[in-house]
């Protein structure tokens, strides 16, 4: 498996393509029309106690039905490992956080984090990495429910069954048919074959309300390597999945999938990115009624770009992609669907001196493109990891990394009229 981060001149940033109508007004479709970021804080901006203790990272958000807010994150041991642990946000305060799995064999991976769903009230699944002995990238996939809002959980499983010491990580998960849907990279084709030979495949399985896991199904028998997944449920066109795609030439474009009583594979405008490997950056999706929002990195002909599309008919039609960083992104999306249906979209961009800052711009119908605006700084380092987005009512929630010695995941809340 070959993985790289790409040099400054190729960062990723994948923004799928789910498009659909003229959601776009023409005054701010070109790149040149970009105002430039807002440089003081946004009116109202604050940060919130962080449940997370020094030394923590891989954060991820989750919204319930009834607007409650749950964060997971890891703490690492000093032993080793880490400890993943949950907690609910009740006003401006963290509840007592509580350890979900903890151990030398929890993979602590900066970009192949726990992934935390919400799917009903004080219901939680999260799933999360655990390294079984064969190599470094030997690792299944855990998976554990709550439904007493993250105070107790059930035993883990394991979504698939092949049992080989490979890759299996960059979890996505949405609800579906009263269940979860569970998606994943899964390196089992790799079994007897030299590293750089195997094919990296996407796999899902669903679970019950009881718990029962399905049979695992094969979604895509060539995906990039490691490249985040996204997964969310549009009322319109059921659950959709977005990934990094990898064909024949070394073209890793976004692919989209929707399971609408069947899967069936959509064709969103092409980036034709040709990248040597793996720009470990993978695309950020989220969904509001029929709105659907994904957001991706990407850098054909070596132009970093953060794009996005957007659908209201849930996915089904194309339409024209919006690029919304600042001139020179990392990557490492997170996307929201705010409540009057504009979309947030935040990324991190670089600064000088290997700096950069976690930004936000809002994306609105038939609106000028608005400037950006700095919600953090951190670093470009990979301690710095993958920000998070969630909207708590009035306000949006931003998750992030500090690359302090020991690193600590932050909270900072927007008030979304700021924006």
């Amino acid at each position: 498996m070959s993985r790289m981060i790409p040099p400054r001149a190729r960062r990723s940033a994948a923004v799928v393509p789910l498009i659909a109508i003229a959601l776009f007004s023409a005054s701010f479709a070109r790149a040149a029309d970009r105002p430039l970021p807002q440089e003081t804080p946004p009116r109202g901006m604050t940060e919130l106690p962080s449940p997370a203790l020094p030394g923590s990272g891989e954060p991820d958000l989750a919204v319930a039905p009834d607007g409650s807010v749950f964060m997971s994150w890891i703490e690492r041991r000093e032993g080793g490992g880490g400890r993943l642990r949950v907690a609910r946000l009740v006003g401006q305060q963290w509840s007592d956080s509580v350890t979900v799995a903890e151990g030398e064999s929890l993979f602590v991976n900066w970009a192949d984090f726990p992934r935390l769903l919400a799917p009903a009230k004080d219901q939680l699944v999260i799933a999360w990495m655990w390294k079984r002995p064969g190599g470094t990238y030997a690792y299944d996939v855990r998976v554990a429910s709550s439904k007493d809002g993250g105070r107790k959980w059930s035993a883990a499983q394991t979504p698939h069954r092949d049992g080989t010491a490979t890759e299996h990580g960059f979890v996505s998960m949405a609800p579906e048919r009263d269940g979860v849907r569970i998606v994943w990279l899964d390196g089992r084709a790799g079994v007897g074959k030299k590293e750089g030979e195997a094919e990296m495949t996407l796999r899902t399985a669903w679970l019950s309300p009881d718990g029962t896991l399905g049979a695992d199904e094969l979604l895509d028998a060539r995906v990039c390597d490691c490249c985040q997944t996204a997964a969310a449920r549009s009322a319109a066109a059921g659950t959709i999945v977005a990934f990094r795609d990898r064909d024949a030439g070394e073209i890793r474009d976004i692919g989209l999938l929707r399971n609408a009583g069947g899967w069936q594979r959509s064709a969103p405008p092409a980036d034709r990115w040709k990248i040597g490997g793996c720009p470990v950056n993978g695309p950020a999706l989220a969904t509001r009624n029929h709105m659907v929002a994904l957001a991706w990195f990407t850098a054909p002909g070596d132009t970093a770009q953060v794009r996005l599309a957007v659908s209201r008919d849930g996915g089904w039609g194309l339409a024209d992609v919006v690029r919304v960083d600042d001139g020179d992104p990392i990557g490492r999306t997170a996307v929201a669907v705010l409540p009057d249906g504009a979309i947030a979209v935040a990324w991190l961009e670089h600064e000088r001196n290997l700096q950069a800052t976690v930004r936000i711009r809002r994306v609105a119908i038939h609106e000028t493109l608005r400037a950006s605006v700095i919600a953090a700084r951190t670093t470009e380092s990979r301690s710095s990891g993958v920000p998070r987005l969630a909207v708590d009512g009035t306000r949006l929630l931003v998750v992030w990394t500090d690359d302090a010695k020991p690193a600590r995941v932050h909270v900072t809340a927007i008030p979304i009229a700021s924006l």
